[in-house]
């Protein structure tokens, strides 16, 4: 008899990209590679590429820690996921980062934009509804980890800089701002005051490549300029900043290693972020078999592309190791040290709260310590790098050490309508507050809960209703 020409991994459940009814997947190795394979009773077959790695998928598996409850649910489990976010009591993972959105408006119209803001949605969120969206996070989180304020785009916010002032008043670790820049390249009183903000707080920069014709595709318009000088003022005042690049196939994925070596240059930038198209809000055209773009794929373009990292040194996140990759260095001067790599894999699947108990490996800890051990920024001995490296050991640090001398490389995928996993999204750590206070998983939030999308997902739940069962002795005896 005929084999099957693929290994049958794993099975578990996704929605039919079309419909977005909840369907059966299974997950398949072939060729060195990982595809769903998904059946919609109505629009039929579906086969995704899930991973370009197998062996690195399989990896993943190996790096699971166990998920940590947020202090509450916010939503009942009623009709099973993807159906009752908010966080319900069935998600396995609190809130790593947390995106407030204090605006839909946005100076750019760009092609891929998940939330879909432009110039013609310039509806700014009120003061009282930002600061019930910020308290809902604090009662998830007690101390949020990191909280991201985010639109649209944030800075065209008319009350921006009191938001930041709401956000610092309440017992958040780590502030970002995620901006494409443009403010900050045009007012340099304005990327003045935000140095105003540190320690804990940083930039989290759109920066999607090195040349204007790749932005433009992206963004729809040449910005290139735009981030250069935004990224001289925050040089200037050395504020801590994270570059954002949204990679495409084919258009900008050719540039992970030239990205990488340009931000190690950069005084104020502590990493790199790499972040696949995710197919929702105004990216309609894509081909699943052409177009996708996986993180086992951005992985390998860090390790081709750049001489800065080995395999070992870019691994799995435990919390949410399907999604999200990381690679930790130092750097001093012009030398980078990955760190990573010098972590035993055991030693990362140990966790107190969201950190690594480095004390119960002394050789570690003492290594660490005496060649760039990381505990505190120089502005602050309160500050501990703890609050942000939730998967890296901590240790204390020698005088003139601290977060300037962080890089991180972080890739991190968002699941879409194709390459949706029930099983994976159920780990997700990267959420968004929802206006009513609901904290919903980014995935599922631009797909089933944003504007006007979830009256579509209340007919779905309808769909998926609870179903009353008999017990068993009310049940017709079938002989």
């Amino acid at each position: 008899m005929a084999d099957r020409p693929y290994l049958f991994y794993e099975l578990t459940n996704s929605i039919c990209s079309t419909c977005l009814r909840r369907v059966e997947a299974k997950i398949v190795l072939q060729d060195g590679r990982v595809y769903m394979h998904k059946y919609c009773p109505v629009h039929r077959h579906e086969r995704v590429l899930i991973s370009s790695d197998a062996e690195y998928y399989e990896l993943t598996r190996r790096f699971m820690k166990p998920g940590q409850l947020p202090k509450k649910f916010n939503t009942p489990t009623l009709y099973g996921c993807p159906y009752d976010c908010g966080l319900c009591p069935d998600h396995e993972q609190h809130s790593c980062l947390t995106l407030v959105e204090i605006t839909d408006g946005c100076n750019l119209t760009c092609p891929i934009c998940y939330a879909e803001s432009s110039p013609q949605r310039m509806q700014h969120r009120s003061l009282e509804q930002i600061a019930f969206m910020l308290d809902a996070v604090v009662k998830n989180e007690g101390e949020p980890d990191v909280v991201q304020i985010s639109g649209g785009e944030p800075t065209l916010h008319p009350d921006f800089f009191t938001v930041l002032e709401m956000a610092k008043e309440r017992p958040i670790k780590h502030l970002m701002v995620n901006t494409n820049g443009i403010r900050i390249a045009q007012d340099e009183e304005f990327a003045r005051r935000l140095a105003d903000y540190m320690p804990g707080f940083e930039i989290y920069l759109q920066f999607d490549s090195l040349h204007d014709e790749a932005i433009h595709e992206l963004r729809g318009a040449d910005l290139l300029a735009i981030r250069m000088r935004a990224l001289e003022r925050l040089n200037r005042y050395n504020i801590s900043t994270t570059l954002v690049v949204t990679l495409k196939k084919g258009l900008n994925d050719g540039e992970i290693g030239a990205i990488i070596d340009f931000a190690l240059r950069q005084r104020c930038v502590r990493g790199v972020t790499f972040q696949p198209v995710q197919v929702a809000g105004r990216t309609r055209e894509f081909d699943p078999a052409q177009d996708r773009l996986t993180l086992g794929e951005v992985r390998q373009g860090i390790l081709s592309q750049t001489n800065v990292f080995k395999p070992e040194d870019v691994i799995p996140v435990p919390c949410h190791p399907d999604c999200i990759a990381m690679a930790y260095a130092i750097k001093v001067g012009n030398e980078v040290m990955p760190l990573t790599g010098m972590v035993d894999s055991s030693i990362l699947l140990q966790s107190e709260g969201s950190t690594i108990v480095y004390e119960q490996h002394p050789a570690l800890r003492d290594y660490l310590f005496k060649l760039f051990s990381t505990s505190h920024s120089p502005e602050s001995a309160e500050y501990s790098l703890k609050q942000l490296l939730c998967c890296i050991p901590l240790a204390s640090v020698p005088e003139g050490f601290g977060y300037d001398n962080i890089f991180r490389v972080i890739i991190m995928q968002f699941l879409d309508p194709y390459n949706f996993d029930v099983r994976s999204v159920k780990r997700s750590c990267v959420h968004i507050v929802h206006p009513d206070g609901r904290i919903i998983p980014f995935d599922t939030y631009n797909i089933f809960y944003r504007d006007d999308r979830e009256a579509y997902t209340r007919r779905l739940q309808e769909a998926h209703r609870p179903v009353t069962i008999e017990p068993l002795e009310h049940l017709p005896v079938i002989s």
